[in-house]
Order: structure tokens, then sequence, then C-alpha cells
């Protein structure tokens, strides 16, 4: 028969096991939740737009918002660009009934990957002239 000190020995040893491995999923957790920045835009292709506000989406996980943009041939594009979350963007100051339909806005952030109108934007500049961040990609660089 085991002495108590063996069993005290296993017993312990299981428990760190169970716990190192609860440290390390609930890490990843995050990381599985939230996609990277890098597996939808393009770091390298920067983005500078003027447009109308066509539509705003105020919802989790991002917030979305459409805006026409007029090309110098004077076709009109629809972008969309993803924000950060509705509690985000309120806690810097931006609240959905700033960006009421037809709103001239500014937009500056990244294209994305699949060459269409959508991005990521990082700021956004209001027709009053506020500059807001409505978004962080962290593993896009600095812009």
């Amino acid at each position: 028969m085991p002495h108590s000190f063996d069993l005290h020995a296993r017993a312990a040893g299981r428990f760190a096991r169970v716990a190192a491995s609860i440290v390390v999923l609930t890490a990843a957790l995050p990381a599985l939740a939230h996609h990277a920045f890098a597996a939808e835009f393009d770091a390298s292709q920067p983005i500078d737009l003027k447009g109308t506000v066509t539509k705003v989406r105020w919802v989790n996980p991002h917030s979305w918002l459409y805006i026409d943009v007029k090309d110098a041939s004077g076709a009109i594009t629809n972008w969309g660009f993803e924000f950060g979350t509705p509690n985000s963007l309120a806690q810097k100051g931006l609240r959905k009934t700033d960006l009421p339909i037809g709103a001239e806005v500014r937009v500056q952030g990244y294209r994305a990957k699949n060459g269409g109108p959508y991005g990521y934007s990082v700021t956004l500049t209001l027709a009053d002239g506020r500059t807001i961040q409505t978004g962080v990609a962290q593993d896009a660089g600095t812009r």
C-alpha cells in the first residue's frame, strides 16, 4: 500500500497539471474569439477617403460605417468600414447620432485584403472637425 506522502505528491502533481492547462486555455481564448487585423486587412494599403454616410451598424463585436465615395470621374462606390465595439466608440466620444445619413465624413485606415470596397477604420473625422479613434489595429503597425 502506498504511503500517504506518495498519494499527496501524486494529487499535487495532478492539480498542478490541471491548473497549468486551465491557464494555457484561458490565455488562448481571446485569440480564438477574435480575428487578427492581418487576417482581413492589409497594413500595406492605407486609405484616406471622404464620403457621405449611407448606413451605420452599431453592433457587437464590431460596428460598421458605410459611406458613398465619389471618384475623380464622378462614379460613386459604397465603402464599408469596420469600427470597434459600440461601447469603445462611446468611451471615445462617438455616438450613433453623430453619424446621420447624409453626413460628410473622412475615414483613415486600411483596405481589405480581398480588394473590395471595405476597410478597417482607424480614425474618423466628422463634419464638425472632431477626429475620433474608431479602431486599434494592433498588428497593423502605426498610422
